[in-house]
């Protein structure tokens, strides 16, 4: 087995120059494609079907490197995994986790900016980053948005809802606005912190008052 791997060297890699598929062994295989770019593919067997597994390109990927992940994805297939599905569920993994980290801060730009083409003026824009600056943003502004919680909420309104109502009330409304963007987008789960009725009405007094 040892003599059926490694069959490339770094020197026939960087002189091949003729379209098609070279051997490396153990399904590992140089392409070299119609205008001159080269990439590595790993071929494989699988339940008795024929798969191909793109490993990147080889000004990216050295040999070195091809071979080892062409080893890591062999030794998984002696379990019984399909490397390919592996690949593809390790990135929805990755993809998730920086779903995850997104803050309030790219949640609140994101949402604005997504809106404020519909909005009546620029300066209606330029109030809502005001206000989430001065009050929200020193909070949680910088935390992942799925960590935004009721104590947070209060902590940002509680202090102004009676010195600062109207303004605290709108400051209200965006976050709630923002948060359930955030949720929509798949950036939170649960519910909304920031919600007023049946929620932080059973907290703070009307406006009325």
């Amino acid at each position: 087995m040892a003599r059926g791997v490694s069959r490339l060297s770094a020197i026939a890699v960087s002189r091949a120059k003729e379209p098609g598929r070279y051997a490396d062994g153990g399904g590992l295989w140089l392409q070299v494609g119609p205008t001159g770019g080269k990439s590595w593919v790993l071929r494989f067997m699988l339940n008795g079907r024929a798969r191909e597994m793109g490993l990147g390109p080889l000004h990216t990927v050295s040999l070195a490197e091809a071979r080892t992940e062409a080893l890591r994805c062999r030794k998984l297939l002696l379990s019984g995994i399909d490397p390919i599905e592996a690949r593809n569920g390790d990135l929805a993994q990755a993809r998730l986790e920086s779903k995850r980290g997104m803050t309030f801060v790219q949640c609140a730009d994101a949402f604005i900016a997504a809106h404020e083409a519909g909005w009546k003026s620029a300066k209606h824009a330029a109030q809502w980053r005001a206000t989430l600056a001065t009050y929200a943003y020193p909070v949680f502004g910088d935390l992942p948005v799925r960590s935004v919680d009721l104590p947070l909420v209060m902590k940002v309104l509680e202090p102004i809802w009676q010195a600062k109502t109207e303004t605290a009330s709108r400051l209200r409304g965006r976050i709630e606005s923002i948060l359930d963007w955030a949720t929509v987008r798949g950036y939170r789960t649960g519910d909304n912190p920031a919600r007023w009725k049946g929620h932080l009405d059973k907290l703070l007094s009307p406006r009325s008052k």
